[in-house]
């Protein structure tokens, strides 16, 4: 990769940062929980789009830099796929009748 395709790169991962948290401010406490559920099937986009990512750069470069990136990647959206799964089903457990004791 050349200098200018880095730069590219890099400017959006900071407009991305920047947008992704202004977004989520606005959102009220209450929302979080559910936008949590919605956003674990955008994480699982993002883990094909990151081995994607790591095939290509294996394939066509051979470039570790693209490989250790791309695991990264992979690694980050996996936790977050899994957490966001946690925090749904606690929170679906939230709205379950509670059994009487017996």
């Amino acid at each position: 990769m050349d200098g200018k395709t880095i730069m590219l790169l890099i400017f959006v991962f900071i407009i991305a940062a920047f947008l992704g948290v202004e977004l989520i401010s606005k959102v009220p406490s209450q929302l979080h929980t559910p936008l949590m559920s919605g956003t674990n099937a955008i994480s699982g986009i993002t883990i094909v789009g990151a081995i994607a990512a790591c095939a290509i750069s294996v394939t066509l470069d051979n470039d570790l830099i693209g490989m250790i990136v791309g695991g990264i990647a992979i690694l980050f959206a996996t936790i977050n796929v899994i957490g966001g799964y946690f925090v749904t089903d606690r929170m679906l457990g939230m709205f379950k009748k509670k059994e009487a004791k017996k």
